[in-house]
C-alpha cells in the first residue's frame, strides 16, 4: 500500500461544534496524502458542513433516528444492514473514530479495516474491544486530541487548517435575506443565545444588555441565530433589545450552509459553547465564545485565547467539565464580553 493509495474511514457522526473540530484532522492526512480516498461517516443533518470539503471524498451518512429502531424494525434493520454493506465496500486501510463511543466503536469494527484507531482514555471503556490500535493522548483539545490520533496512520503534524468553506450560492441568499430585513450585509453582529445544553446558555438579559452596545457603539445590525427549540431564548433577548429596527431573529430560517455564510460575513459573532460558535471561530471570523462549565483550554477556540469570555478560563487543567460554581456560566460578566468584543473589533 503506498501512502497515494490508502483508503481512510473517519467516523465522526456528530455533534455539529466536534464535526467542525476534528476538521483539522481531515485537513492532515490530505495534506499528507494527497491521493488518498478519504470518507467520513455522518449523521445527515450535519453533513451540508462537510460537502464539498476539499479533504473529504465521500460522505457515509449515519441515520442515528431511523438505525436506532433496527431491532423492532424491518426497514431500520434492512437500513443498518446496507450501512455495514457500504463500510464494507470500502475497503478502508484505517477506520479512525473520533466519536470514541461503543457504537462508533462497533461500526470500526464492522467496517472490515485492519486498522481500528481510537483512544486509550476512552469514557466507555467497553468500546477498547473493538480497536486494534490505542493511542494515548497528553492533549488536552480536542484539535489536538483528533490531530493525534490522525498521526496513527502514518501522518505527519501540519498546522491547523479547518478547510472550511462558503457557499457562494448560500452567500446570494444570504445577501438577500438580510436585504428583506433591511440589515446591512456588511454591518451586522451575529449573537448565538441559545445552544442545546441549557446550562451552557449566558443569561438573555445580558445578550440583550451586549446586543444594546453593539448597536449604540458601532450601529451594528443584531441578528439572532439558532435552532427552532431555542426560541424561548432567543425571545428573551428580544423583549429588551431597544432598537428593534435593528434587530432580525432568524433562527430556524437557515440551512447549515447559509448559516456559514452568515457567520462568515458578521462583523462579530457572540456564541455560547455551541455549533454556530465553533463554525466561526474555524471561518476566521471575529468572535468571543463565552464558557460556563466547560473548559476552553479543551474546545475554546484554537490558537485565539483572546475570543474566550469565561471565568478563570486558562487554569482548569485537562478536566472536561467543572463542578466549581465559581464557573457558571452566569458569572460571565458584559463587561468582561465587552472587553474581549472591542479588542476583536479593533483588530479587524
Amino acid at each position: 500500500m503506498t501512502d497515494e493509495s490508502k483508503k481512510i474511514l473517519i467516523i465522526k457522526p456528530s455533534a455539529l461544534g466536534d464535526i467542525v473540530l476534528a476538521m483539522p484532522a481531515a485537513c492532515m492526512l490530505r495534506q499528507n496524502f494527497p491521493g488518498a480516498y478519504i470518507s467520513w461517516m455522518v449523521r445527515p443533518e450535519f453533513a451540508p458542513l462537510l460537502e464539498g470539503h476539499p479533504a473529504v471524498d465521500e460522505l457515509i451518512l449515519f441515520d442515528r433516528k431511523r438505525l436506532g429502531k433496527w431491532w423492532r424494525s424491518a426497514k431500520s434493520f434492512n437500513l443498518l444492514v446496507e450501512l455495514v454493506k457500504q463500510l464494507r465496500a470500502g475497503n478502508f486501510d484505517f477506520a479512525l473514530d473520533l466519536q470514541g463511543l461503543l457504537r462508533s466503536a462497533i461500526f470500526a469494527f464492522l467496517s472490515g479495516s485492519p486498522q481500528r484507531i481510537g483512544t486509550a482514555d476512552i469514557q466507555e471503556r467497553s468500546a477498547r474491544w473493538f480497536y486494534n490500535k490505542l493511542i494515548d493522548s497528553n492533549e488536552i483539545h480536542l484539535v489536538d486530541r483528533f490531530m493525534n490520533l490522525a498521526q496513527a496512520t502514518g501522518a505527519k503534524r501540519t498546522s491547523v487548517e479547518y478547510g472550511l468553506k462558503v457557499d457562494d450560492a448560500a452567500k446570494q441568499q444570504i445577501a438577500s435575506l438580510l436585504a428583506e430585513n433591511k440589515a446591512d450585509e456588511n454591518k451586522y453582529a451575529v449573537l448565538v443565545p441559545g445552544s442545546a445544553v441549557p446550562a451552557k446558555n449566558w443569561p438573555a438579559d445580558k445578550y440583550a444588555e451586549l446586543a444594546n452596545r453593539l448597536a449604540n457603539k458601532f450601529g451594528l445590525h443584531i441578528i439572532t441565530t439558532g435552532t427552532k427549540s431555542e426560541q424561548a431564548v432567543i425571545s428573551a433577548v428580544a423583549k429588551n433589545i431597544h432598537n428593534r429596527n435593528k434587530f432580525t431573529d432568524l433562527a430556524g430560517q437557515t440551512t447549515l450552509k447559509q448559516l456559514i455564510a452568515l457567520l462568515a460575513g458578521a462583523k462579530i459573532v457572540i456564541s455560547n459553547d455551541t455549533g454556530p460558535g465553533h463554525i466561526a471561530a474555524a471561518l476566521g471570523t471575529p468572535m468571543v465564545m463565552i464558557f460556563g462549565y466547560t473548559n476552553p483550554l479543551r474546545v475554546g477556540p484554537y490558537g485565539r485565547p483572546d475570543c474566550v469570555a469565561a471565568v478563570d478560563a486558562f487554569n482548569r487543567g485537562k478536566n472536561v467539565e467543572s463542578a466549581d460554581p465559581l464557573h457558571s456560566v452566569e458569572n460571565v460578566t458584559v463587561d468582561m464580553v465587552w472587553e474581549k468584543i472591542l479588542w476583536q473589533i479593533q483588530h479587524i
